[in-house]
């Protein structure tokens, strides 16, 4: 559908009109009297009048055609698509997963599938049922990145995670400097986002801060005070018997889990901690999460707008090119 964006701008198309309505006219500078002695001197004068009388015509009538084309493009003529109707939430969520180098351990299934492919596949599902909210992806060992900022794009989040590689951020773990870059990229979107927007993090680990700047409990502090609401989860199996050459002895695969970091996190930023030790105990608590932080389903309907100003611009600063040519040349 066409419609113009501002159409009171054609309003100042009388403008022209009042000013010569209501202005005082340009005095000329009087002139004197040139007398043609010849029959032939007085045709080529008359000519010349006729001449510049229509020249002065075609001028007056290609600016008032120029007039009309600024004034149509500036009450912007524009193109409405077909409707579309877009998903609204007022939550931002930020998945801060651990890549270091423990989370090669094969202990939270079947012995042959290690920590990492099985939060890729629970988060990947978690992700893509999240409908409606802005998901961003945080990858975090020796250092902490944005892998993906934050976005209605769930596959693109999705794919990102799958195609993660265990220790391309470093082989330890910056729980601090995870916290840190989910409130930078907050604080960087804070003049996009409206006053009621929530944004939660859900951060995992399999082990305890031993790298980065900022200190875990210091950055939950500082999400505390911008309105950050942390979970966190700590994964690893669960302390086990195995036979060795000495005979039984206990083996807990998870003794580098800082719970006890992880649950004051938590606390501070009025999230929760949760224990994941296996497959279904990780779906189970991005389940719980899912009833913990519900998606706001909504939506708003858009149609996509494009801006045809650009054709009577165009189209007056040609005839106002032709125009100059036109006077240059009868000077």
């Amino acid at each position: 559908m066409f419609e113009f964006g501002w159409p009171w701008m054609f309003a100042c198309l009388v403008l022209p009109w009042v000013f010569r309505r209501f202005l005082p006219p340009v005095t000329g500078i009087n002139q004197g009297v040139l007398f043609a002695p010849f029959i032939n001197a007085y045709q080529e004068k008359t000519a010349t009048i006729i001449s510049r009388f229509q020249l002065r015509s075609m001028r007056t009538w290609g600016l008032l055609a120029c007039w009309f084309l600024l004034v149509t493009a500036a009450a912007r003529p524009q193109w409405l698509g077909e409707e579309a109707e877009l998903p609204e939430t007022g939550r931002n969520l930020i998945l801060a997963v651990d890549v270091s180098g423990s989370m090669e351990i094969a202990d939270m299934g079947d012995g042959r599938t290690n920590r990492m492919e099985v939060v890729k596949q629970v988060a990947g599902d978690f992700i893509r049922r999240r409908e409606g909210d802005r998901i961003g992806l945080i990858l975090f060992g020796s250092e902490a990145y944005l892998q993906t900022p934050l976005t209605f794009d769930h596959n693109i989040v999705a794919s990102l995670l799958q195609d993660t590689v265990i220790g391309i951020a470093g082989r330890e773990t910056a729980i601090g400097d995870a916290i840190g870059m989910a409130l930078k990229h907050m604080r960087h979107l804070k003049h996009l986002q409206d006053d009621h927007e929530e944004a939660v993090l859900v951060l995992l680990t399999d082990g305890a801060n031993n790298a980065g700047h900022v200190q875990p409990r210091k950055a939950a502090e500082l999400a505390a005070q911008q309105g950050l609401r942390i979970y966190t989860i700590g994964v690893g199996g669960e302390a086990r018997e195995m036979q060795s050459f000495f005979g039984m002895r206990m083996v807990n695969p998870a003794s580098d889990l800082d719970e006890e970091t992880l649950s004051v996190i938590a606390d501070l930023t009025g999230g929760q901690y949760f224990r994941a030790t296996d497959r279904d105990t990780l779906q189970s608590i991005y389940g719980q999460l899912d009833e913990l932080e519900p998606t706001l389903k909504g939506s708003r309907v858009v149609r996509p707008t494009t801006e045809l100003f650009i054709w009577p611009l165009g189209l007056g600063l040609i005839i106002s090119f032709m125009l100059a040519v036109r006077w240059w040349r009868a000077g």
